[in-house]
């Protein structure tokens, strides 16, 4: 495991220098927006999750889910953004959600953690892109209405005060 908290940490470390260059980025054009988003976003994203939640990651690119639990081997979509909403491409249901924010300081803030259909009851129409978006408050507001046993559990090592 100590391999594991150092791959993390590495992983965290890495995340705040990128995000101090945006920072920088955006002071030298102000207006202008470089918020580092899509597949580095969602990779960095599932590792941190990976390693919070106890989850295998299956291949990338694997239809529907991200990983699966490890105890209980619930299969799991991550999503993960900056913003303020997620977006859901497939038509396919997810049979279990985790909705994050990733902070520039490599730390996850869960807004949702539970069904995939619960998920995406709050999630709008397709758009044009295929995609729908739900919105992390959304997300957060029905999240306070599951049972715990709906959740997946923090792994024990990685839950402190602040989670």
């Amino acid at each position: 495991m100590a391999q594991d908290d150092q791959r993390v940490q590495r992983t965290r470390e890495l995340w705040r220098a990128i995000n101090y260059h945006v920072d920088e980025l955006e002071s030298l054009w102000p207006g202008r927006s470089f918020t580092v988003d899509g597949h580095l976003i969602g990779s960095v994203g599932e590792v941190l999750a990976a390693e919070q939640y106890d989850l295998d990651l299956l291949p990338c690119s694997a239809a529907c889910h991200d990983g699966r639990h490890r105890a209980s081997g619930t299969p799991v979509q991550i999503k993960v953004t900056q913003r303020g909403a997620v977006a859901f491409a497939s038509g396919d249901i997810p049979e279990h959600v985790l909705a994050l924010k990733l902070l520039p300081d490599g730390r996850l803030v869960e807004f949702f953690n539970g069904p995939g259909a619960t998920a995406l009851s709050v999630a709008g129409k397709f758009g044009k892109n295929g995609q729908r978006r739900a919105s992390l408050l959304k997300l957060q507001a029905l999240a306070r209405t599951l049972g715990h046993a709906l959740r997946l559990p923090y792994r024990p090592q990685e839950r402190t005060c602040e989670q």
